[in-house]
């Protein structure tokens, strides 16, 4: 059973006859049903459209275990031996966990969350008819809480759900979820969309997510939401919860995003999800800053540094400028912005509205990838110096998308940590940024090797993590 907590929320991810009869009554004064057409309103046709192309996903990882001795717990072999028969031989065990997917190509591709098959060791898909088959995994977002599974259907031609638009939903537009909560089978359950662009959830690092009061439970993560057209615009993947079970908040991703990261599961980006960036540093525009910058509301994506040659330099925005719209969808903050431009294309161009100065403004931005300039240069460093053990790169933007750091910043960031190397007992982590060697600043890869030549035993190394910078002295 998938569950996944993260600061209350659990992942997993009914309208009353009457309400239904309410609505195609167009908001007219309440009445009972006069007709037996209006009492047999049903979501069946529908279901019997939809329910097929949504399946169930078995992850099974092999988990290896220290056994406990009987004897751990006898007075008079703990007083003799000590712990030394307190664990007996290794074993290993197989971990089962279920979630949901959805059938979105006819050849076998099928998107579900991240979280149920993070981990696993074999994938098994059960479609609607109880056939199973194994499948492999084409690609794994983290950071959209996305996996692209494939299946063999051997020429078979599976049945689908097309995307919708989700930029299209309102709130109060009916909709329907759909998966295996708690592992009792395909299940069907019917609600309204509650809100829209939620980007405060703090699931996953693309936060901007249709709410939903439409029943959602552990197992669901991975289903589908669909509209009254029988159309995908969700993957249900988190529900707001303090027992585990629904209470009428849950959560989905926009169609929009999973069409983009199905898209490039099957362009065969070596696994990789290429999205477009900014090419500038933003943060969101609080009541604190609207007030500071003489603005009458707060809301919008503040412009920080703009890379020279990116995005937003040609487009013409500058420090200061403040982000209200783009392609006429409103841009509440820093999250609503990333969420934007990641449903683009790359090579596209998007319009966008801005403040600079109080004054309104309009421009174009052409979309591109972030350049890896400079090249990476991925080295593993040895020798008798305090980062022995540690892989390093030249940051570039394209890196610093891929490892969730600054695109702005620049230097040599460390990418891996070989455990008891001498970095791992600097305390050296992934992400950090190398600033300087014994009072040599480093600006690249080859710079560091240079610096870690013939140091000697004492070293004085700068470091910095975040916001922070670290700057200490090391004897080996």
């Amino acid at each position: 059973m998938i569950m996944r907590k993260v600061t209350g929320y659990v992942c997993a991810v009914g309208l009353s006859l009457m309400a239904i009869v309410a609505a195609t009554q167009n908001a007219q004064a309440q009445t009972v049903p006069t007709s037996k057409a209006q009492i047999d309103l049903s979501f069946a046709p529908l279901v019997k459209q939809v329910a097929p192309a949504v399946v169930n996903v078995f992850t099974k990882r092999v988990v290896r275990e220290q056994a406990r001795s009987p004897f751990a717990n006898d007075p008079f072999f703990q007083r003799f031996f000590g712990d030394r028969f307190s664990f007996g031989m290794p074993r290993e065990r197989v971990q089962s966990s279920l979630g949901s997917g959805v059938i979105v190509a006819a050849n076998g591709i099928i998107v579900t969350n991240n979280h149920v098959i993070a981990n696993g060791d074999t994938f098994t898909v059960a479609l609607s008819d109880r056939r199973e088959f194994e499948a492999e995994v084409l690609l794994a977002d983290e950071r959209t809480d996305l996996a692209i599974l494939k299946i063999d259907t051997k020429g078979e031609v599976l049945p689908t759900l097309q995307f919708g638009d989700s930029d299209g939903l309102e709130v109060g537009d009916l909709v329907l979820a759909i998966g295996n909560p708690f592992g009792v089978g395909q299940t069907v359950t019917s609600g309204i969309v509650s809100a829209l662009a939620r980007t405060q959830v703090g699931v996953t690092d693309y936060q901007f997510f249709i709410q939903t009061d439409a029943a959602i439970n552990p197992g669901n993560s991975g289903g589908a939401l669909v509209t009254m057209d029988g159309q995908l615009v969700g993957v249900n993947t988190a529900i707001f919860s303090r027992s585990g079970g629904s209470i009428g908040i849950g959560f989905a991703i926009p169609a929009n995003m999973v069409r983009l990261v199905v898209a490039s599961a099957q362009d065969g980006n070596d696994g990789r999800v290429v999205r477009p960036w900014l090419g500038a540093s933003v943060q969101t525009v609080t009541s604190e800053l609207a007030q500071s910058l003489g603005l009458d509301r707060p809301g919008g994506a503040l412009i920080g540094d703009v890379y020279r040659g990116g995005p937003a330099d040609r487009a013409g925005l500058e420090t200061g400028d403040v982000i209200r719209n783009l392609d006429v969808h409103d841009v509440v903050d820093e999250n609503a912005l990333r969420y934007r431009l990641a449903t683009r294309e790359v090579g596209t161009s998007v319009s966008i509205d801005y403040l600079r100065n109080g004054i309104a403004r309009k421009g174009s931005l052409t979309l591109t990838a972030p350049p890896e300039r400079p090249v990476r240069d991925t080295t593993k460093l040895e020798g008798a110096h305090p980062f022995s053990g540690a892989t390093v790169a030249n940051l570039s933007p394209a890196l610093a998308e891929e490892i969730r750091l600054d695109p702005m910043l620049s230097g040599v960031v460390v990418t891996e940590v070989v455990r008891r190397s001498a970095a791992n007992r600097l305390g050296v982590q992934p992400g950090d940024i190398i600033l300087g060697v014994n009072d040599t600043r480093v600006a690249d890869v080859d710079a560091l090797e240079s610096a870690l030549t013939g140091g000697g035993r004492n070293w004085q190394v700068s470091v910095r993590r975040g916001e922070q910078v670290f700057n200490t002295n090391v004897r080996l």
